[in-house]
């Protein structure tokens, strides 16, 4: 790790929420997915894990000098300044760039998430200056909310508008600026502090649950291992750099590995009959839970998906997704693992293990 840049704690050295770590890496394979919802109790290591996935995602081509992040071959994620000069006939010089990770502040204002306009340069000069914002900066990447729960409503409208339409469109006294927004949403929360809207909450892919270790012996490794890192973080984090190289090279090889993982159609309509048998609205849950058994199986090094892996993501796809009865007692993942065993006529397992989100 370059002295130059602030040690964060290595992803690989994270302790145990192992469902949680896994639906950020499957993310982080296919971002299609669509991001990960994560609430759980304070202080289990949420904004950690989220944080420390930057050091693992790869750089990607954009087109030099771009505020978008522009591919250089994508139209789709192309500003309207760099179609331009393709247009043109104009070469496009490339550079590699981190993929983007961009925290957005409870307290921003809707003008930085979007960026603003100029007016008085706009009129006077003919010139549409814009300051992009910080929609500009995660395209092509991912976004974190921390307290995505707290957020001022305005913001979440237009988090809904860009996430849905994956641009972003300011306009300022009949000057309008639009740009691509395509980013991966990741937000956390503790459920005490009240609950998301519905329209936000279905644009998460997966859902994660997180609470406090409470085993005693691995509470005290956490302990040591927060403590090691303090006290030395270049130290620490150069000791893990092989771990993380080597998962690294696994999700690289995930990634290639993707586009030829298959999925039966025997699977996918057992999906769909699962989101059928659980009322879930629209289609956005059966896309979600196909991708993620995909990407599951990807990283696990296989290129077909077995009904192991629809077991493993239903829960995380489908459970935020439930209409919330006020009156009911069972916990959402319970349904959906009744509603899968119902489907694929399995007895419905003592203990939740086959059902959690992990690498068989």
């Amino acid at each position: 790790m370059s002295d130059t840049r602030r040690p964060v704690f290595p992803f690989t050295a994270i302790v145990g929420q192992e469902e949680m770590k896994l639906a950020l890496l499957l993310n982080v394979v296919d971002p299609r997915i669509g991001g990960v919802m994560i609430m759980g109790d304070r202080g289990t290591g949420k904004s950690t894990a989220i944080r420390a996935l930057a050091a693992l995602l790869p750089e990607i081509a954009v087109v030099a000098g771009d505020p978008y992040n522009s591919s250089p071959h994508d139209p789709d994620l192309m500003s309207t300044e760099v179609l331009q000069r393709l247009d043109q006939g104009e070469s496009l010089p490339t550079e590699q760039r981190q993929v983007p990770m961009v925290d957005l502040p409870l307290g921003a204002t809707e003008d930085r998430l979007c960026g603003t306009i100029d007016i008085e340069q706009a009129l006077s000069r003919g010139v549409r200056a814009f300051e992009p914002g910080l929609l500009a900066r995660v395209n092509r990447g991912i976004l974190y909310v921390d307290e995505v729960n707290l957020l001022d409503d305005h913001l979440v409208d237009v988090l809904l508008d860009a996430a849905a339409s994956g641009w972003n469109t300011v306009e300022r006294e009949g000057v309008s600026v639009r740009h691509p927004a395509r980013f991966v949403l990741v937000g956390s929360g503790n459920p005490e502090e009240g609950e998301l809207r519905p329209q936000l909450l279905d644009r998460f892919g997966l859902s994660v649950d997180v609470r406090t270790v409470r085993e005693a012996a691995l509470r005290v490794q956490i302990v040591e291992q927060r403590s090691r890192f303090d006290s030395d973080p270049q130290g620490f984090c150069q000791a893990q750099q092989n771990r993380q190289q080597a998962l690294q090279g696994c999700i690289g090889q995930a990634r290639e590995r993707l586009g030829q993982v298959q999925l039966d159609a025997e699977l996918r309509l057992a999906i769909s009959q699962v989101c059928g048998e659980l009322d879930v609205d629209g289609l956005r849950g059966d896309i979600v839970s196909n991708r993620a058994a995909r990407a599951l199986a990807a990283l696990a090094g296989r290129d077909q998906v077995e009904e192991e892996d629809v077991a493993r993501v239903v829960c995380c796809c489908l459970r935020h997704r439930l209409r919330k009865d006020p009156m009911e007692t069972v916990d959402s993942g319970v349904r959906v693992v009744k509603a899968f065993c119902k489907v694929f006529q399995r007895a419905e397992p003592e203990t939740s293990e086959p059902f959690q989100l992990a690498l068989a």
